[in-house]
């Protein structure tokens, strides 16, 4: 039965890390799309609703280590490449910003813009969610290995 259970969880998971990869493509893209036209298209607004479903896949997924035990998906780590992601495209976006002296970050009137603060404020959810899951992570290893002396 748990093993039944484990395989229909898989699969949903497998489901929601596609979902994830789809929406961090749209959020991304539309935050970059802002960023590079420096203001002609509106914040996205879409921050919270990114790092939610970043959240559901990384919670779903640590939920499958619970049911599967020690042999959850070996070697899979698919989760930490939304992390780098975000950590790489906002560095980037920052030097890129950094050697156009800010250029990004103000419009011609000098007017602050917000699209570089958008995408890091996500980055770091992204980071929070990344760290979240690594504390589960601990838990279950601490108690499944306690249990399974």
């Amino acid at each position: 039965m748990r093993q039944k259970v484990y395989n229909i969880e898989l699969q949903i998971n497998q489901i929601l890390f596609k979902l994830s990869v789809f929406v961090t493509i749209i959020a991304m893209g539309m935050m970059l799309a802002g960023f590079f036209t420096r203001g002609a298209f509106p914040s996205t607004k879409m921050g919270t609703f990114y790092i939610g479903v970043l959240f559901i896949y990384s919670m779903h997924k640590e939920a499958l280590r619970w049911i599967g035990g020690k042999n959850i998906q070996k070697g899979e780590r698919k989760g930490e490449y939304f992390l780098y992601i975000w950590i790489i495209v906002t560095t980037l976006l920052y030097l890129i910003n950094f050697l156009l002296k800010d250029y990004f970050v103000f419009d011609a009137q000098g007017a602050s813009l917000g699209s570089l603060s958008e995408i890091t404020l996500t980055a770091l959810e992204a980071c929070g969610v990344f760290i979240f899951a690594r504390v589960a992570k601990a838990v279950f290893s601490v108690l499944y290995f306690r249990n399974n002396k």
